[in-house]
């Protein structure tokens, strides 16, 4: 008997970050002294008083099925967390709690898009863009901004990719893989563009918001351009900022029709998140917001060193990031000195057969000859790390 699957699933791949994670665990349970650089979480453990709340859920009974949207509970503290965060003004049938930004960025996807349509994808891009946007039989369009352009589009470069059929334009500020974020002008300017096409809607990735050391701190486009709120969808979670990747929890504010349509989309896959978790993500956003600044100091500190440490390397292009816990060097220069390394697939799997480190390519961002590390871990491991790999490349 022979099983097709559907042409869906061909176009599709799965997560290369998941992918390298896995590979090197496999590699330390052989034994293998594996440091792993490419997971996109945070080294640190979840907030007591998060875990303290979530115990109190399961204990108080609230284990049963909640609303498909989420708790009023918890959307009334997403409510209030954009309006004194970000000065952003949502009504509760304006925000939607999923399993995670992913599926909040899926749900969107499948509500807007139509075979044909075109969304424009900035480059590097979180790896999941692009073939979320394929499940919805939708075409992306990889608009390019290399390291010479800090790895950001230009509103000119937003202007030329729009077509008849541009459905959604991504932004991701501060990026994942880069780190880089957008300043206020630069999202001014793209934002003048958007205006000029309504019809056109906005996702604003923000889940790296607590993670921002510029000296203008974090912004997203409706903070600069907000006549563009009836056309923008925000979406964001409390995986990074509050150490909570496990939880599953994001959420999403946006335009009643559209945030109606996800919540459909939702009502027929996974249904409410888990209640557990949404008691819990409401004892975050409500609790203090203190360690928050030491959180993120601690990633500068990490980052500080990574850049100094990368930047001396022998043939090795590094930026500083804005924010996040990603560096985004190129190898390019490493790659073409290397007998027998052709691309980033090939000296990303060196490193890690040699230098017993693990790190993503650059390619599955969309940008070849590049390297993404994460600096998510420890001093001490990363010191070791980055040693290794100065001695392979070197």
């Amino acid at each position: 008997m022979t099983i097709t699957l559907s042409s869906r699933i061909q176009r599709v791949k799965p997560s290369p970050t998941l992918a390298v994670t896995a590979l090197a665990n496999q590699l330390r349970a052989e034994g293998r002294d594996v440091i792993g650089l490419a997971a996109g979480e945070p080294d640190f453990d979840t907030p007591d008083y998060i875990k303290t709340a979530a115990i109190d859920a399961i204990n108080k009974g609230y284990t049963r099925y909640t609303a498909v949207d989420g708790t009023p509970g918890l959307k009334q503290a997403i409510i209030n967390k954009f309006k004194n965060e970000n000065a952003l003004d949502f009504a509760m049938d304006q925000i939607l709690v999923s399993v995670g930004g992913k599926q909040a960025f899926y749900n969107l996807c499948m509500t807007l898009l139509d075979e044909g349509d075109e969304v424009i994808i900035p480059a590097p891009y979180w790896v999941s863009y692009p073939d979320i946007v394929k499940l919805a039989d939708a075409t992306p369009v990889i608009v390019k901004g290399d390291i010479s352009q800090a790895f950001k589009i230009t509103a000119q470069q937003l202007e030329n990719a729009i077509t008849e059929r541009t459905k959604l334009v991504v932004i991701n500020s501060p990026s994942n893989p880069t780190g880089k974020a957008y300043t206020r002008a630069e999202l001014k300017a793209l934002g003048e563009v958007l205006a000029k096409h309504p019809d056109i809607v906005v996702m604003s990735d923000d889940i790296y918001e607590h993670i921002v050391w510029t000296d203008e701190g974090f912004n997203n486009i409706l903070n600069v351009c907000p006549e563009l709120k009836d056309q923008t969808v925000v979406i964001n979670g409390v995986s990074k900022a509050y150490a909570m990747t496990g939880w599953r929890i994001g959420y999403s504010g946006g335009p009643p029709v559209i945030i109606a349509g996800m919540k459909k989309i939702q009502s027929q896959s996974t249904s409410n998140p888990t209640s557990i978790a949404q008691y819990a993500s409401q004892a975050a956003l409500e609790g203090d917001q203190g360690f928050l600044k030491d959180t993120c100091a601690t990633f500068r500190e990490r980052h500080d060193y990574v850049y100094k440490t990368l930047s001396e390397m022998d043939g090795v292009e590094v930026l500083p990031s804005d924010g996040t816990f990603y560096s985004f060097p190129s190898f390019q220069a490493v790659i073409d000195r290397m007998d027998g390394i052709s691309n980033d697939v090939e000296l990303a799997q060196l490193i890690l057969e040699q230098a017993e480190v693990a790190l993503v390519p650059g390619s599955a961002f969309g940008l070849d000859g590049y390297l993404r590390l994460s600096f998510a871990t420890d001093m001490t491991s990363l010191e070791k790390a980055l040693d290794r790999i100065r001695q392979t490349i070197e």
